[in-house]
């Protein structure tokens, strides 16, 4: 099945008017194109869970800083649309940004404390971005399920909590990270990297996997964790950490000691690319949710 296309929100709405006229469920997957396996699987939870499935691909000028990869961000139109069909997506939502933000266009939301620690510190205006394109996406598409990666932990975490504020009437799913065979987690960054740097990238895995160990055998000292997961990172001479983080899950609050759910977090360079990845990890007993 060939998904519809629509560039305008008028368009958008008069079809999701039209699935709700019959009694559908609307499942939608916010992305910014250049789709790959993550992608397909947040597509394949959607088509599990709802009747009607809405992707957007929309690259968001609002969530990149200045110094960032907006014009060279990959964009791939035919491959995406082959994905989608894949995956039995009725609808592709692709605005261009004068549609999504229109002459005069001067709103944004703010999320306090969450936007502003780890990839906030590291971006700057990022989350803000981000908040402010979902909820208008939410808005124009009004789904009763919206999908993310575990991947983007922070962002799903900020997402729930302006839902949550706001009393937005939509599910916020987040669906399990989906990795490379040998852990590397799959991102349209990933494209960036030279062969040498996607051999060293597989390091984002194992410093998480490191830190899971630790707390696994009693480890219960954040700090110690954080910096043997940067001192395996930086035996890794292509690669540079912005963050390593140990928090507390869902508040994303740091920790004296580790007890409960955490979430290890970690931001590594590799040139000109940018990659994040974490896990979830149960104190009691080590087992990785």
């Amino acid at each position: 099945m060939i998904p519809q296309l629509a560039t305008q929100i008028s368009d958008v709405r008069a079809r999701v008017a039209d699935a709700r006229a019959q009694g559908q469920r609307i499942g939608f997957v916010p992305t910014m194109g250049a789709l790959h396996g993550g992608h397909a699987s947040l597509m394949a939870c959607a088509r599990a869970e709802t009747d009607y499935r809405i992707v957007s691909i929309f690259v968001n000028p609002m969530q990149f800083g200045p110094q960032e990869d907006y014009v060279h961000y990959p964009r791939s139109p035919q491959e995406d649309l082959e994905l989608c069909a894949s995956q039995a997506v009725q609808l592709i939502f692709a605005p261009d940004s004068t549609t999504i933000y229109p002459p005069g266009f001067r709103t944004s939301v703010e999320v306090e404390g969450l936007q502003d620690s780890w990839e906030g510190t590291s971006r700057p205006g990022h989350f803000r971005g981000v908040a402010t394109v979902v909820i208008k996406l939410l808005n124009i598409i009004q789904p009763d399920v919206v999908y993310f990666g575990q991947k983007d932990a922070q962002q799903l975490i900020l997402l729930r909590r302006v839902v949550r504020d706001l009393d937005l009437p939509v599910m916020v799913r987040m669906c399990p990270t989906i990795r490379e065979p040998d852990g590397l987690a799959m991102s349209s960054r990933n494209r960036y990297l030279t062969p040498d740097q996607r051999r060293q990238a597989t390091v984002l895995y194992e410093a998480l996997e490191l830190g899971r160990q630790l707390i696994e055998r009693g480890e219960r000292d954040p700090a110690f964790i954080e910096k043997e997961m940067d001192r395996l990172i930086a035996s890794r001479p292509m690669a540079r950490a912005d963050y390593v983080a140990v928090v507390k899950w869902e508040e994303l609050e740091p920790l004296k000691q580790i007890t409960g759910d955490v979430l290890l977090a970690l931001a590594v360079r590799f040139g000109s690319a940018r990659l994040i990845d974490n896990v979830i990890v149960e104190a009691i007993d080590g087992r990785k949710l």
